[in-house]
């Protein structure tokens, strides 16, 4: 079980907030620059999906990258951390330019962890920057939010991490959802 450390009379100097930014890396070594910014003790998080893949003798399940060439990492702005992380081998750069302009809200990292820990299907999904914003109410989504869509003539709710421009959708079938904005009137989908 964790446990709560209480910071109490510490300069505010001291005490830097994290947030969430998305790191640029080479193909194909997402896995290698998680595991190495864990080692040096920087919060990585690195969604994975599963797929089975086939060659000519057999089939394997293996965990791919949701969102190829990217990993997430929740730092300070200090300066060392950022180099820390430019430093990895395989790092391009933060999204935005390596000034942490853009952090991600911490909401969108979230919503994706908790999609993947309650293991809800899910598809990829083009970005979209126009849509209705709606929110999940009830159920194991409740607050999720997204833009709402069709597709094939299923009810889709797409998340999108707007920073990287990715998305990912969800069926929303049987959950009830609402607008979000000033107007907020329950859906049945």
């Amino acid at each position: 079980m964790g446990s709560l450390q209480v910071i109490e009379n510490m300069p505010a100097a001291q005490v830097e907030s994290t947030c969430w930014y998305a790191v640029h890396t080479r193909s194909k070594h997402e896995k290698r620059i998680a595991a190495e910014l864990q080692q040096k003790g920087i919060t990585a998080f690195l969604p994975l999906t599963a797929q089975i893949r086939k060659w000519s003798d057999r089939r394997m399940k293996i965990d791919l990258p949701l969102f190829s060439c990217y990993v997430f990492v929740n730092i300070s702005s200090c300066p060392e951390t950022r180099v820390a992380v430019l430093r990895t081998s395989a790092v391009l750069t933060f999204v935005g330019g390596n000034q942490l302009k853009a952090p991600i809200p911490n909401y969108e990292i979230e919503q994706i962890q908790t999609i993947l820990e309650k293991k809800i299907p899910f598809a990829a999904h083009p970005f979209l920057e126009i849509g209705q914003r709606v929110r999940i109410r009830g159920g194991a989504l409740d607050g999720i939010e997204g833009a709402l869509t069709r597709f094939n003539g299923n009810s889709r709710l797409v998340i999108s991490v707007q920073t990287i421009q990715r998305s990912l959708s969800i069926t929303v079938e049987g959950y009830e959802v609402e607008p979000v904005g000033p107007r907020r009137q329950a859906l049945c989908v």
